[in-house]
C-alpha cells in the first residue's frame, strides 16, 4: 500500500483518481477546496478547505499530515477560463497562472519534507500546453499557465532527481468532465485515469521530466 495525495479531488479526473486508486488498495488523501458527495462516499481521508494559491492555507495542511510519508503526490487542481485575442482578460490570465501553475509549484515545495527517496510528484499539464502541437491558437491564459506548469515539472525533475524523487508531467487526454463541457469528442474519466495511473506506475529516474499522454504516447514541448 502507497500514500497518495491528489488535489482538485471533489470531481472529474480528481475524483476519479481517488476512486481507481482506493479500489486498488492505496492510502488516499483528497485534498480539495469543498469535498462532494461522490468523494465523501468513497471512504477516503478527505481534507477541505485547501486553497493551493494560498500560502497559509497550504501550511495548516502540511501541519496536519506530519508524520506521514507520501508515495505520490498528483497536483491535479487547475481551472479553465476561455478567453480570444479579441477579449483578452488579464486578471483571468494572472488568476489561471496563480492556480494551474504556481499553485502546484508552492504545494510540491510544501511537502517536500513528507517525500522521501522513491517517492514520485505528478503534474497534471495539458496538451494545450504544448508549444509544437499548437496549431489553433486562442485560450491564452490556459495555454500559458500549463507551459509554465510543465516548466515546473521539468526543472522540479532535474532538481529533485538526487533525491530519489521522480516527477512525472501528464496529458489525461481530451476528457468528458465539466471542464471540458462534458464533450462527446472525449475519453471518459474511467479510461483516461486508468491511462494515467500506468504512467505514473512506469516513472522511474529514468523517464522524470518527460511529458505523457495518458495513452502512453510522449508528447511535444
Amino acid at each position: 500500500m502507497a500514500t497518495y495525495l491528489i488535489t482538485g479531488t471533489n470531481r472529474g479526473i480528481g475524483l476519479e483518481y481517488c476512486r481507481q486508486l482506493q479500489q486498488r488498495g492505496e492510502d488516499v488523501i483528497a485534498v480539495c477546496r469543498s469535498s462532494s458527495d461522490e468523494l465523501d462516499a468513497l471512504g477516503v481521508r478527505v481534507e477541505t478547505g485547501v486553497d493551493i494559491t494560498s500560502p497559509e492555507s497550504i501550511q495548516k495542511l502540511v501541519d496536519k499530515l506530519q508524520g506521514i510519508t507520501i508515495d505520490v503526490l498528483i497536483n491535479n487542481a487547475a481551472i479553465v477560463e476561455r478567453i480570444s485575442l479579441a477579449n483578452l482578460d488579464f486578471e483571468s490570465i494572472q488568476r489561471q497562472f496563480e492556480i494551474n501553475a504556481m499553485g502546484p509549484l508552492r504545494l510540491t515545495q510544501a511537502l517536500l519534507p513528507l517525500l522521501t527517496d522513491g517517492s514520485k510528484v505528478v503534474m497534471m499539464t495539458s496538451r494545450m500546453g504544448s508549444i509544437g502541437d499548437n496549431t489553433s491558437g486562442g485560450s491564452y491564459g490556459y495555454r500559458m499557465s500549463k507551459v509554465a506548469l510543465s516548466m515546473a515539472g521539468k526543472s522540479l525533475a532535474y532538481d529533485l532527481k538526487p533525491e530519489g524523487i521522480a516527477v512525472a508531467i501528464l496529458h489525461p487526454g481530451l476528457v468528458q468532465t465539466r471542464m471540458t463541457n462534458f464533450t462527446p469528442n472525449g475519453i471518459t474519466p474511467e479510461q483516461a485515469v486508468k491511462g494515467l495511473i500506468a504512467r505514473i506506475d512506469e516513472l522511474n529516474l529514468g523517464n522524470t521530466g518527460t511529458f505523457w499522454h495518458s495513452n502512453g504516447e510522449e508528447l511535444p514541448w
